[in-house]
């Protein structure tokens, strides 16, 4: 069992067993600051009945026209919590409040190439690959050629404006861009 709630700015001082996971982008204190102050409302944790956090999204809303939509900037939960349904419940919060409160287009995320578990959890909750995005991520260790890079996939799915599912492509694992490229 266990609760959903707001992210509060206490958190980041009890989340140590979630960001100490390896697939975890962890980010200093004034960036999850950030995100708070402006967007509390794409921010939650899952919390056990004896206030232990299991995990937490933190998103924004960004972009402009058809391109305006909710992201997916971390998604975690502690190795010992997964598989109890707790980043479905978080994501069908972000994607309801970026369909809802922020009329957005569609929610996209970024994940390593290499995450298949984390790939096929997002293809089962409806998200598609949009693109790879070449050298997007620091590396879990050196790469080829002394890059310490790794490709991330841009994974998008369509929310309610989205009626033509226009933010959406069937080819994307064959589109590559840089990552310059994107924003």
């Amino acid at each position: 069992m266990s609760v959903t709630r707001p992210f509060r700015a206490t958190d980041l001082f009890k989340f140590n067993n979630i960001n100490l996971d390896i697939w975890t982008e962890t980010y200093g204190i004034s960036f999850y600051l950030s995100y708070l102050a402006r967007w509390p409302d794409l921010c939650c944790v899952q919390e056990s009945p004896n206030g232990r956090m299991m995990g937490y999204v933190i998103g924004k809303a960004e972009g402009a026209g058809p391109e305006w939509h909710g992201h997916v900037t971390a998604l975690t939960v502690a190795p010992e919590f997964r598989r109890l349904s707790l980043a479905r419940k978080m994501m069908n919060l972000l994607e309801w409040v970026s369909d809802q409160t922020y009329n957005a287009f569609f929610v996209d995320l970024y994940v390593r190439c290499t995450n298949n578990v984390a790939i096929q959890m997002y293809e089962g909750m409806g998200y598609s690959v949009y693109r790879r995005v070449r050298e997007y991520y620091g590396s879990l260790g050196l790469g080829r050629g002394g890059k310490d890079e790794e490709d991330a996939f841009d994974m998008r799915k369509p929310l309610s404006r989205d009626q033509g599912r226009r933010s959406v492509r069937p080819n994307g694992r064959e589109i590559v861009v840089s990552a310059h490229d994107v924003s």
